[in-house]
């Protein structure tokens, strides 16, 4: 049967703007560091998330909308927004989002942390004594590593790093040679540390001073016998997204290679200076970028705030930090399990970081040293420094395994490790490609070939997150370790693709982005739409990290006019309008900002009482679908897709970490109505060894007291 079209579902006031709403996921971020509730280094270390989101907001995003500004091209989304218009209301925020994290700072942590005996006091509140150690510090360690540079004729402006610490000094008088120029500029190594801790001779424990004060506390001996008439600190912001035209390169790990330096000096697209800075200087700072008064932001206190973050690892107080806790082993994965004697009984599905990785590390260390495996191939995606799993396949490729591994060395921002990787295998003798031409490989596979007996066998682990082990502990993403037959052929056939030649390939089980995930995403959706149409029961869910893609939200529209109940849990970007009635009344929306960084990517569809599962690696947006190579795969035993079920209730019961998504495009927290559960909290509790999580989650399940008193705390 056809279903009816939506009404009107192409109007642009029915998707938001997908770069405010980047931009509204970075907010979301910053309230944690004002919940009384979070550790207070805790707190802090969110304002510095929020702080280096936005950087790579500006890096990447912002950065190609000035571009299409420049060259006149770009396509209105479907919100219908110019890159122009888009860029004044990104830029319009930004400022609103900067304002607010320096309000936080000062008024918020920085005197909480004081009230705990963490101070960072300013150079006008040094004593006499913390005053000349801070000179003999700058002379001992600083000044030797510092080489100013006076802007004249002879001494043109020089190069800026990206997001380095500078300062820009104004001067007057002469100097030796008689020259009157009276500006210089000051750069800083990022060899120095940002933040230094006094010696408790001098302050009371846990007091610092920033790298920034002391320079402007001692800059007058960089400058003898000249008068400083200002010295501020400054911060560009530069164009960091590297572009290689694939097809014109013979190797692209070179053509990568020569472009990687290029980063620290491309277009700059934000400047940052004090807010007392001389208009004159920034004046001049922005024409030499040139950069608008637009992109200047005026800041109250350290131009980059991530340099704070080293101050959770520098405080020992573990009081004013989350209580570390166990991964635990799913109750079907004993301990000391023979891994490949698992999973030929079984499939395993781990929930990280709840979880333990070491089933995932196990199976890559097991295959490098088991005699019986012939053959590892592996995507790497990001692995991280001194990986475990890197080291992993460089032993196996040593011991003459048949090892493959497909690296992709467009990952940004780890471009320079997956270099360095992909070398590494290459001089052990591993086969190393780098994918297909034009597209991404951002599946995350791994595949064992095992001889048993007569036999080859083959053994696959498919996840939504990347093989690196810090990151499974910080990341929620699921793992799925299989021995079935037609997902390790597809995995297999996949890895074909990746690197041989040929027509895609029909595959069983899995679903493969660029060829058959969006289009079976969309039948699922519709088929949902059908079974509401006829009055059955209809119903999806989908958790990810960002919707987009216009043709799905078309989809998902039409669906909710067919009554379909829908609830999306999306942590970043959502472009839909959810309860717009006529429209998208049967759809919810709700994003999870806590602990973890929610990273999982799971869908379910009723289907007729099927009720199918999958999950995988890709968003639902249009470069997942049509420009990356991704998986999506099925889970399909019944206790598993119990897990997964728990886990997505968890999430949409969450009244403690969850934001609503309104009609307005604006998130607020839910209502409380019965008690503050926390998902994560939650699954902690049921998955991990934590103690207090599980206290926590029994308090909130069963004392009402407490709930009456939080619901207080948060309508202050």
């Amino acid at each position: 049967m056809s279903l009816p079209a939506p009404t009107e579902p192409d109007r642009p006031e029915h998707y938001i703007n997908r770069e405010l709403s980047l931009l509204a996921f970075h907010r979301r971020v910053l309230e944690q560091a004002k919940d009384p509730d979070t550790p207070l280094l805790e707190r802090l270390r969110f304002l510095t998330i929020s702080s280096t989101n936005l950087d790579e907001f500006y890096e990447v995003r912002v950065a190609r909308l000035k571009q299409q500004m420049a060259l006149g091209i770009g396509q209105p989304g479907p919100d219908r927004l110019s890159p122009q218009e888009t860029f004044l209301r990104v830029s319009a925020a930004a400022q609103d989002l900067v304002e607010e994290q320096y309000r936080v700072l000062n008024d918020v942590l920085l005197p909480a942390l004081a009230s705990e005996g963490i101070s960072i006091p300013r150079r006008q509140l040094w004593s006499p004594e913390l005053t000349r150690w801070a000179k003999a510090y700058f002379e001992s360690s600083v000044l030797p590593v510092l080489t100013p540079v006076g802007l004249d004729p002879a001494h043109p402006f020089p190069e800026v790093l990206n997001k380095s610490l500078n300062f820009i000094v104004k001067l007057e008088g002469e100097d030796a040679f008689e020259r009157d120029a009276n500006v210089a500029v000051l750069q800083v190594p990022r060899v120095v540390p940002r933040l230094i801790p006094v010696p408790t001779k001098l302050a009371p424990e846990n007091t610092f001073v920033l790298l920034s004060s002391i320079i402007h506390a001692n800059v007058g001996q960089l400058f003898e016998g000249m008068e400083i008439q200002g010295c501020y600190q400054f911060r560009v912001t530069r164009n960091s997204d590297l572009w290689v035209n694939e097809e014109d390169v013979e190797d692209l790990l070179d053509a990568l290679k020569g472009e990687l330096h290029s980063r620290n000096y491309g277009a700059a697209v934000r400047l940052e200076m004090p807010a007392d800075s001389d208009p004159e200087m920034q004046a001049l700072l922005l024409e030499e970028f040139g950069l608008g008064r637009e992109d200047l932001f005026l800041v109250e206190g350290p131009v980059n705030l991530h340099r704070l973050s080293a101050l959770h690892g520098l405080v020992d107080r573990s009081d004013l930090k989350y209580v570390p806790f166990i991964p635990r082993l799913p109750k079907a994965v004993p301990q000391h399990a023979h891994i490949f004697d698992l999973v030929r009984r079984q499939d395993v599905l781990l929930h990280h970081p709840y979880q333990s990785f070491s089933p995932v590390l196990e199976l890559i260390r097991r295959a490098a040293s088991d005699p019986k495996v012939l053959a590892i191939k592996q995507t790497v995606y990001r692995t991280g420094e001194h990986s475990s799993v890197a080291e992993a396949l460089l032993e196996a490729a040593r011991a003459g395994k048949e090892v493959t591994a497909v690296v992709e060395l467009r990952a940004r921002f780890d471009e320079a490790a997956n270099i360095d990787l992909a070398t590494r295998l290459q001089e052990v003798g591993a086969k190393v490609a780098y994918g297909i031409v034009g597209y991404k490989t951002h599946a995350k596979m791994l595949l064992v070939v095992r001889r048993e007996g007569d036999t080859l066998r083959r053994y696959a682990h498919l996840g939504t997150g990347n093989y690196h082990p810090v990151t499974a502990k910080v990341y929620t993403d699921i793992g799925f370790i299989t021995a079935d037959p037609d997902i390790t052929a597809d995995v297999d056939a996949m890895f074909h693709e990746l690197t041989g030649l040929g027509k895609a390939r029909k595959l069983r089980k899995l679903l493969q982005a660029p060829f058959t995930l969006h289009k079976t995403m969309l039948r699922l959706i519709e088929e949902e739409a059908k079974q509401a149409a006829k009055g059955k029961p209809a119903r999806i869910i989908a958790k990810m990290n960002a919707l987009v893609e216009p043709q799905i939200v078309r989809a998902l529209y039409a669906a909710s006019q067919a009554g379909v109940e829908i609830d999306l849990i999306v942590r970043g970007i959502c472009v839909l309008r959810p309860g717009v009635p006529g429209l998208s009344e049967t759809i919810r929306v709700r994003s999870i900002v806590g602990r973890f960084l929610e990273h999982s990517r799971v869908f379910y569809f009723h289907a007729g009482g099927q009720e199918l599962y999958y999950c995988g690696s890709a968003d639902w947006m249009g470069r997942n679908f049509f420009r990356r190579v991704e998986t999506c795969f099925p889970v399909e035993a019944p206790p598993l897709k119990k897990k997964l079920h728990k886990a997505l209730q968890a999430y949409l019961k969450d009244e403690r970490q969850a934001w609503i998504l309104g009609p307005d495009g604006e998130y607020a927290r839910p209502p409380v109505t019965s008690d503050l559960r926390s998902a994560q909290v939650e699954l902690l509790a049921r998955l991990s060894d934590d103690p207090q999580a599980t206290a926590a989650w029994e308090a909130s399940r069963g004392k009402s007291g407490k709930r009456k008193r939080r619901s207080r705390r948060r309508g202050a």
